[in-house]
């Protein structure tokens, strides 16, 4: 580790016992090398020196490990659309899914509201997915949820259901404003809940026992500061954040 990286980790995480924070993040950027690694079909590439700092960052911000892969995938997913890759990605190619599955994931659980997350993060000068894009995106995600089976058989009929309904919303959304675009969000909320409604089922108390520790870990000393029910409703939305990484599952609402 350089001295810049040291820097990093002095200057963002304030832990009393700096070499368990080296630790902790040569740690977490391996899993993630190991990760991309995976998704490159074997081809490493290092994570050292500007990439290193960069991924020190993310584990000081507290982006937890799934919510990083999730970032990763998300590349990956619009690389695999623009036909036969060329070269392997290096992590640095993926910053900007990763900050963005992070801010959905802080939003989701009542860490940040919207509009903090929009003002904070330096890649808030993006252009949002529109609603035809998220509906194709959660679209693709069904089909190979579908087609994966990780659900398993009995989750086909809400999947068929949802995709067709989908499918059609996605034609009228471009002209939704007011009443109707409230109504269409309120739908696909309604949606991802029966969604993680039928996920919980197929996963056996100790792997949701498992998530549920993850889903804490994540919340950091964040949720030290919130009331208790709001404490426990960002634990449950944690949980169903990690649950969705875990069985790459879209997440159908629509914010």
């Amino acid at each position: 580790m350089g001295p810049q990286s040291e820097a990093v980790l002095r200057s963002e995480v304030q832990i009393s016992d700096p070499v368990n924070a080296d630790v902790q993040v040569a740690k977490y950027c391996r899993e993630l090398e190991t990760y991309l690694c995976r998704k490159n079909d074997g081809h490493l590439i290092r994570v050292v020196g500007p990439s290193f700092d960069m991924v020190a960052r993310w584990a000081a911000n507290g982006v937890p490990l799934k919510v990083a892969f999730g970032g990763i995938d998300r590349y990956f997913e619009r690389y695999y659309r623009k036909g036969p890759r060329r070269r392997p990605v290096r992590i640095d190619f993926c910053e900007a899914d990763v900050l963005d599955v992070f801010d959905e994931w802080r939003r989701a659980t009542g860490l940040t509201a919207p509009s903090d997350s929009e003002e904070s993060k330096p890649h808030a000068s993006r252009r949002g997915v529109s609603l035809p894009e998220h509906l194709e995106r959660v679209l693709m995600r069904l089909t190979n949820t579908r087609a994966t089976g990780v659900l398993g058989a009995e989750a086909d009929p809400l999947i068929e259901h949802l995709s067709r309904e989908l499918d059609g919303a996605r034609a009228a959304a471009r002209g939704l404003r007011g009443d109707a675009r409230r109504a269409m969000t309120e739908r696909l909320a309604t949606a991802d809940a029966s969604l993680l409604a039928i996920a919980r089922q197929t996963m056996s108390g100790g792997e949701i026992e498992e998530m549920r520790q993850q889903a804490d870990t994540g919340l950091g000393t964040a949720a030290d500061q919130m009331a208790p029910d709001a404490r426990a409703r960002a634990r449950e939305r944690a949980l169903d954040q990690f649950i969705r990484e875990h069985l790459h599952l879209p997440t159908i609402t629509f914010s």
